[in-house]
This record gives C-alpha cells, structure tokens and sequence, in this order.
C-alpha cells in the first residue's frame, strides 16, 4: 500500500467513520494539534532520556494515550450514532485523567512550593516539556468546540487539560533532577538602553 493516496487532493479528508471533511473542519484542526504535540513529546523525551530523569516512559504512555484521542476526534460521537461498533472501539477511558492525576501528584509532591512565575527553562528537557505543556493547550482549546457539541468524548478534553498541567510538574521535576536553576518572572520597568 502507498503512503499517498491522492483522495486528498482537492482538500477534504475522511474520517474513521466514513464521512468525508474540508480539511480546514474542526475536527482536522484538533487532530492536527494532536499530532503536533506527540510530535513535540518525542523531542522531548529523546531530552530526557539522554538526562536519565525517569520521565521517558510516562512521556512513551502519554503518546499512546493520544493516539486513542485522535481515534476519538476522528469519530464525531453524533455523526458516527449509526455506527456504535465504532464509537466502542473509540471510547476514550476516564481512568487515563486519573492516572495522569497520580503522576502529577507524585512528582508535585518532591518538588518545592512555587512562589513566582516559572518561564521555560531549566535545561533542555524541561524547556521542551514546557513546550509540550504549550501546544498541549492550543491541543485542548481545539477541542473544546468539540466537546461542547459532543462530538468526542468528555475524557477527551479532561485528558488534554490535565495532560499540560502534567507537563508544567514533569518540566519542574526534569530541572530539579539535573540540578539546573528555573528562571522566574521579574516585573521589568522600561528604562533607556544604550548599547
């Protein structure tokens, strides 16, 4: 089988369901989000591994669980009712949110009170976790549309809110684990600069 299939050539695409979408639909717009940020989990991860901060497989089970929220974005739940065969084979489970919750207790729990603003730093695995914690909330805002509607299932969209505060903890846990300094917010006046 090719990779190119040149059904999408005019700018619609099909769905899991069958039906066919202007590429510029909704839903198109939230799987593509999607993939952007699994994609930025991957360099992500390739970071923490080479820091041996333990992070890599929670990283590997969060791309995963993605591949089953893009299964369910691309099943709008009333669009595909006529098919319940494959809205069961697309259901997104609630216990994914709760596992996430446990790992950001955990690594909440060894890390120290926050009293400022944290800006993206703290090395190179925890600035592109930070990054992962950005486009996962352009992931989640895509697929609020949808949920309002209920087009994918409520986990869906619990699923991405939590899974950018888990990247908000994972990237102040992989800057303590290598001992690197998180830069904070300082309110900055504007002053006449020569230089």
């Amino acid at each position: 089988m090719k990779v190119y299939t040149k059904t999408g050539d005019r700018g619609t695409s099909s769905l899991f369901n069958g039906e066919r979408r202007d590429k510029t639909d909704v839903v198109f717009e939230a799987l593509g989000a999607v993939d952007e940020l699994s994609s930025c989990i991957g360099v992500a991860n390739e970071f923490c591994q080479a820091a041996k901060n333990g992070l890599e497989e929670l990283l590997f089970e969060i791309q995963c669980c993605l591949i089953d929220v893009g299964s369910n974005i691309a099943t709008p739940r009333q669009a595909s009712a006529d098919a319940p065969y494959k809205l069961e084979k697309t259901a997104f489970d609630p216990e994914h949110v709760a596992r996430l919750e446990s790992w950001i207790d955990q690594l909440d729990a060894q890390l120290p009170p926050l009293t400022n603003f944290i800006l993206p730093s703290g090395g190179l695995a925890a600035t592109h976790l930070h990054q992962c914690r950005s486009v996962a909330r352009r992931a989640e805002r895509s697929v609020v549309p949808l949920a309002r509607v209920n087009e994918v299932d409520e986990a869906v969209a619990q699923y991405l809110n939590r899974v950018s505060d888990f990247f908000f903890v994972a990237a102040r846990y992989a800057a303590k684990k290598e001992g690197k300094v998180e830069r904070v917010y300082i309110a900055k006046r504007v002053v006449e600069r020569t230089l």
